[in-house]
């Protein structure tokens, strides 16, 4: 785990900042995460700890679920119920980390109070750090160690291993290897949008072309009117988000807590390294 300010910026009350907890080079927990957690241990629920901090209960389910996927043992206990969850709880993991970010923030902020009396003027710093900033859009992102590239004429097939040994495979072109320094043993994370994951009950045995198929246990489904959400945890902490027609779902008849695969194709996998 490593350690960075995110933001620094003078103010008539002095120069501010905040932690952030780095896993494999990507940011894992930071001050708004960890007060998510801990209103989660306090609440017991997810919609109560959402509306706690000032955020909705999909925005919350998605960072339990974002820091569940990067932790290497789960943070959240959770539950399958309705909205909400049957019960959502800290595990020991979660409790020691939390306890070990506020530390850090005790001596960050004893760092930055000696710090800004030696700074001068942060505001050139602060709108360079605002320009490189950036979020992905897609739903499904994957930290993981590449394990394997082959190279052909034009494309490259990498694999991306995940946490609990479940493996990605991605196909970009070689130039893109380059350009991106990969190579095997290398920490990097797989993008994948949830428009490009289909879902079906039983694709074990499948002849299918896609080369990513996972299979586990629907965590989360929303329902709208022309679209459906379904989350399915596929093992090791990891979990896939899809987009699918309502009708879809409903002729699929899933359920919170029942079986299914999802597949997505190797061309719809994007790489990135920090």
């Amino acid at each position: 785990m490593g350690m960075i300010p995110t933001v620094y910026k003078n103010s008539p009350t002095g120069l501010s900042g905040n932690i952030w907890l780095n896993r494999a080079d990507h940011k894992f927990l930071g001050g708004d995460r960890i007060a998510l957690l801990e209103k989660v241990a306090e609440l017991g629920s997810i919609t109560r700890a959402a509306k706690a901090v000032g955020i909705s209960y999909k925005t919350a389910w998605d960072t339990i679920n974002m820091v569940n996927s990067m932790a290497e043992k789960p943070l959240v206990n959770r539950l399958t119920g309705g909205k909400g969850g049957g019960g959502t709880s800290l595990t020991a993991e979660g409790n020691k980390i939390i306890a070990q970010y506020n530390t850090i923030q005790e001596e960050h902020r004893k760092f930055l109070d000696n710090l800004e009396e030696r700074l001068g003027d942060t505001t050139g710093l602060y709108r360079f750090l605002r320009r490189i900033s950036m979020k992905v859009s897609a739903r499904n992102t994957f930290a993981g160690v590449i394990t394997n590239i082959t190279k052909g004429a034009v494309n490259a097939e990498v694999t991306l291993t995940l946490k609990g040994g479940v493996q990605l495979t991605a196909v970009i072109t070689n130039g893109a290897i380059e350009n991106l320094g990969l190579s095997t043993g290398n920490d990097a994370y797989a993008i994948v949008k949830a428009s490009a994951v289909i879902i079906g009950t039983d694709l074990h045995d499948a002849k299918i072309s896609a080369r990513n198929i996972f299979c586990g246990t629907v965590t989360r489904i929303i329902e709208g009117p022309v679209n459906t959400e379904v989350t399915i945890e596929i093992g090791g902490g990891n979990s896939v988000s899809a987009v699918v027609t309502h009708d879809s779902a409903v002729k699929l008849e899933l359920q919170e807590g029942g079986h299914a695969c999802t597949l997505f194709k190797a061309s719809s996998v994007i790489i990135g390294v920090s």
